[in-house]
């Protein structure tokens, strides 16, 4: 099968979940109608122009190699948590942030923020007043003293246990810590207010008592374009679980191709909650959800990879605690594909044998299979995921990118004992999670309509 032009191969080298300008698109019934709403949100990438992140000044081939070093920045968390001990606390370490930004706003009245998304994280937070030690930030930090609604969380809430790290050194008030894989850190006081959600219809969804950090010390790399983290896990503390009753356990999201050099771009991907969430039609296929510690992260089962005619059986080391299924992690805030190192070895072994263009080294050293290029177009087989019950084709655009002129590289990369599927795997699916039937169903889309 022949990818598409240079210019098509850049439009879908980036595809867009997590996490992230999220801003409310529509909302068919209102929060209140407990189990039969529903509501969706935009969901913007980091690095498109409708983020504060955009640099125009960047070239496409810096933000691919940015995002790459990323995704091999997050993989080597999720190794050292889904390799801990089954008695080890992992639940006050999380990946690096993600590749979104969400906004939305907190308190009595609203206050604005715009924070990173995370499907990696569970727990929310933002910066506080009084902020004893906070990176810089571009908007006003949340000042809990002026918000009606903003109470602390004690102790002997199930909130405070379920973080992990906790402590109350000052009375009955929750202290939370909260460690990346960067080493950014933060701490402040865990806390219940309400959250809403604006909506370009004109119609605000407002959440009551969500539990979120107020961080008092924060620090690392993060950028002064957000104020926290938005958490999207599987963990009792994320949004997604403190949103059951409204919607449900579903969520689903669809992530587009999007051209990152023009200044001006109308598309955008989506999230969905509750009855907006719903995968149906023939050609949907659905996997289980396997439930493992750390409970944060989202496992499916992997069973074999086809190249064209040949299928490889998927090998791979126990990841996890919980049992020998769930070998793979769905991550929308890991943008390349994580397999093992032997398994990889068999599939671009049986890549190589299929493909004829003149093979190149990358410069970098970032990846193992390139092809030179000079148009942005290589002969490349057609490469299908074997998940329980659900075979994913997967296109050569979203499986070969062209990180630089000339050079065509495969986006499946060699991992240490971990296995990720990322984002650029996931473009062009409507992707649907159901957390109280655990499965995860997939339908080929065109995500400009979701």
């Amino acid at each position: 099968m022949k990818m598409n032009t240079k210019a098509s191969t850049l439009l879908s080298t980036f595809v867009f979940l997590t996490f992230f300008h999220l801003s409310l698109v529509s909302c068919r019934k209102t929060i209140s109608d407990r189990g039969e709403n529903g509501f969706t949100l935009d969901l913007i990438h980091r690095d498109s122009p409708h983020s504060p992140f955009y640099n125009p000044s960047n070239t496409q081939s810096n933000r691919l190699r940015n995002a790459f070093h990323r995704s091999f920045s997050r993989a080597s968390f999720f190794k050292k948590s889904s390799l801990a001990a089954p008695n080890t606390i992992q639940s006050d370490i999380s990946p690096i942030p993600g590749e979104y930004l969400m906004k939305l706003s907190i308190g009595t009245p609203p206050v604005e923020i715009v924070a990173i998304a995370d499907t990696g994280s569970d727990l929310t937070w933002t910066q506080c007043k009084p902020c004893e030690n906070c990176f810089e930030q571009s908007s006003p930090l949340f000042d809990s003293k002026k918000s009606s609604t903003y109470k602390t969380a004690g102790c002997d809430v199930e909130e405070c246990t379920s973080i992990g790290s906790s402590s109350c050194v000052k009375g009955n008030v929750c202290q939370y810590q909260m460690s990346y894989g960067d080493q950014s850190h933060t701490i402040g006081d865990l806390a219940f207010d309400k959250f809403t959600f604006p909506s370009t219809s004109g119609k605000d969804v407002a959440i009551p008592n969500v539990a979120f950090g107020c961080g008092h010390d924060n620090g690392g790399t993060f950028n002064n374009y957000t104020s926290g983290i938005i958490g999207l896990g599987g963990g009792e503390v994320s949004i997604i679980n403190q949103l059951d009753k409204e919607i449900n356990g579903k969520f689903s999201y669809c992530l587009i191709s999007i051209p990152l050099d023009s200044p001006v771009s109308n598309v955008t991907s989506h999230i969905n909650f509750g009855s907006s969430a719903t995968v149906s039609g023939s050609d949907v296929v659905s996997t289980p959800l396997i439930k493992k510690d750390p409970s944060t992260f989202y496992y499916l089962n992997l069973e074999g990879v086809s190249v064209g005619n040949k299928t490889l059986k998927f090998k791979s080391s126990k990841i996890g605690s919980g049992g020998e299924e769930g070998n793979i992690i769905i991550d929308s805030g890991t943008t390349l594909t994580f397999l093992p190192n032997d398994f990889y070895s068999s599939l671009e072994s049986t890549l190589v044998d299929s493909i004829s263009a003149n093979r190149k080294e990358d410069p970098s050293g970032t990846f193992r299979l390139c092809y030179e290029s000079e148009n942005g177009t290589i002969d490349a087989p057609m490469i299908v995921t074997h998940f329980t019950n659900a075979d994913l084709e997967l296109s050569p655009s979203s499986t070969f990118a062209e990180i630089e002129q000339g050079l065509v590289c495969l986006t499946i990369v060699p991992a240490d004992e971990i296995a990720i599927f990322g984002n650029l795997a996931q473009g062009n699916f409507l992707i649907g999670y159901d957390l109280v039937a655990n499965k995860l169903s997939f339908k080929p889309a065109d995500c400009t309509k979701y």
